[in-house]
């Protein structure tokens, strides 16, 4: 059964009428559609939108920390200390796309666990899964955010990929884990979202068919972890691996007997997630016969998103080239991803 995160309901223009508490998010009678956010808006605009309501805390990244509520989201960058070329206008557009959702009664954020699972660890109160749709009954991605599992960057690497896999015609998850508790548990997160996923596909309106996970740092790696070992091994059920892993800058170098087709990117001026060690890992993926596609990017650091303004600009539509093709392939020969 498919369970909404608390407060998480889709609210109605009645409902978003009702809620009253943002002092400029309620509808005019004369409108249907709640407001959009501005880049000077503050983070309390965020937090107290009605569409929004329960669960706004899961977008921003910190889990544990006090928010100034008059932050401008202009300067949004500031609460991603290990990412660069936050781009403002495309948060906002992103947190937009969701509002519309929201308002046209899509259901955006579900709980991953039951209300019997997080009563046993209340931590796993801090999780959430996004969705942005597409095609009904296309493939799926989940997007795994960074944040040097300190914080989850979802509004940097998370909801703008989102936006983008759409315009591909497949849908997309974004995953809000557990930060600041290590990668095991953040990849059991994720581990329990592909279990949630795979048990309520149907009413979610995806295949399971040649899905693909997409991390970023810290995100990467749960991702490896996943397409290396499997979700058993984190404590979810046995499921079938991703077609695809798409990794960026991350110091992920474990290597299992057999790994997906993988898309890898970096940039040559990445302090943080060695390009010689992800080279290394490419190399090591290659000797498996692994597909690897791998891309570094000139003068572009760690963290850097859509890297629109760098070199690095385009490289999701080169991603979702090579998953596509993946699919393809799996579409003529089932066994040619085993």
């Amino acid at each position: 059964m498919i369970r909404l995160a608390a407060g998480a309901l889709c609210l109605s223009i009645v409902a978003y009428a009702a809620v009253g508490a943002a002092r400029k998010f309620v509808m005019s009678a004369s409108s249907s559609m709640p407001a959009h956010l501005q880049v000077d808006d503050c983070v309390d605009d965020i937090l107290k939108h009605p569409a929004f309501a329960g669960f706004g805390r899961l977008i921003l990244p910190w889990d544990d920390r006090r928010y100034d509520p008059n932050m401008p989201l202009r300067n949004i960058g500031s609460l991603l200390p290990y990412h660069s070329h936050v781009e403002p206008a495309v948060v906002v557009s992103s947190l937009n796309r969701m509002i519309d959702d929201a308002a046209a009664g899509k259901t955006i954020v579900y709980d991953i666990y039951t209300d019997a699972e997080k009563q046993a660890e209340p931590s796993r109160k801090e999780t959430g899964l996004f969705l942005f749709r597409s095609k009904a009954g296309a493939p799926f991605a989940v997007v795994s955010p960074g944040g040097g599992f300190a914080y989850v960057g979802s509004v940097h690497e998370g909801f703008p990929y989102a936006v983008e896999i759409n315009k591909a015609g497949y849908n997309a998850f974004v995953l809000k884990y557990r930060a600041g508790r290590g990668g095991t548990i953040a990849t059991q997160d994720l581990a329990a979202a592909l279990t949630f996923i795979f048990r309520n596909a149907a009413a979610l309106g995806v295949t399971t068919d040649g899905y693909s996970l997409w991390g970023s740092s810290a995100g990467a790696r749960m991702a490896a972890g996943i397409g290396s070992y499997g979700t058993a091994r984190f404590g979810s059920s046995e499921l079938p691996k991703p077609a695809v892993l798409v990794l960026l800058y991350t110091g992920h170098s474990d290597v299992a007997s057999i790994e997906p087709p993988t898309f890898v990117a970096v940039g040559d001026a990445d302090v943080i997630a060695s390009p010689t060690v992800m080279e290394h890992r490419v190399a090591a993926l290659r000797r498996l016969g692994t597909d690897v596609h791998y891309r570094k990017y000139r003068g572009v650091g760690h963290g850097f998103g859509r890297g629109t303004g760098t070199t690095a600009e385009g490289w999701i539509g080169d991603a979702l080239r090579f998953w596509t093709e993946h699919i393809k392939r799996e579409a003529v020969d089932p066994m040619s991803q085993r």
